[in-house]
């Protein structure tokens, strides 16, 4: 996702729908790990908020979530994320992102809910958000790492980064972009990823009142 101003912390968008609660989540991977298949499916997700049921392609999500599909649901809500985001309308991407994130998890798609909580951190970054972004970008690298997804561990680790930065902290912030280079190296990334690790460990970033540059 491409770089937007950050506004003032005071403006920071309200976010949307929380995630599902830690113990929640934990027993739900436990018994994933475990081979052990929910007997029945928790309701778990608030009815869609009244200000997001219009469009074609909340039209699509809804229809999705009646039928319990919970992979297209997820990728429906993806797109009606993508579309927010191009908008910079983050309350409404932050709600879609955290229904497409739920609905991965129910469908056990590892793979795509990681990369899903990683996008959430990259649009509370340009949110202007990095502090709240920063357990989405660290669930990711964990759960990218259990499954050998390098890439993702990668992005994940290039955001935190970011957002570490972000906040000040150049010392984390150049010690994740390195990790990041190493990850995408191995990974084959695309050129881009790489070479946008490695501006971030040169990256110029204000430390308090100073700016503190990084070689």
């Amino acid at each position: 996702m491409g770089a937007h101003p950050h506004p003032h912390p005071s403006a920071r968008p309200a976010w949307g729908e929380p995630r599902p609660g830690l113990a929640a989540r934990l027993l739900q991977r436990g018994r994933r790990l475990l081979g052990i298949r929910p007997s029945a499916e928790p309701s778990g997700l608030p009815e869609l908020p009244l200000a997001l049921r219009r469009g074609v392609l909340a039209e699509a999500y809804l229809a999705a979530e009646h039928e319990a599909d919970h992979a297209r649901a997820g990728a429906a809500a993806v797109r009606a994320m993508d579309e927010a985001i191009a908008a910079e309308a983050w309350w409404p991407a932050d709600a879609w992102g955290h229904r497409a994130l739920w609905h991965f998890e129910r469908a056990e798609m590892t793979l795509q809910a990681t990369r899903q909580a990683r996008r959430i951190g990259d649009l509370r970054v340009a949110a202007g958000d990095p502090e709240s972004a920063r357990r989405y970008y660290a669930e990711a690298i964990d759960e990218a790492r259990d499954i050998g997804a390098e890439h993702e561990q990668g992005l994940a680790a290039l955001g935190l980064g970011r957002a570490h930065l972000d906040l000040g902290e150049v010392t984390v912030g150049r010690r994740l972009a390195s990790a990041a280079v190493d990850l995408l190296e191995r990974a084959d990334a695309p050129r881009a990823e790489i070479q946008a690790a490695r501006a971030l460990q040169g990256s110029e970033r204000a430390v308090g009142e100073r700016t503190e540059e990084v070689d």
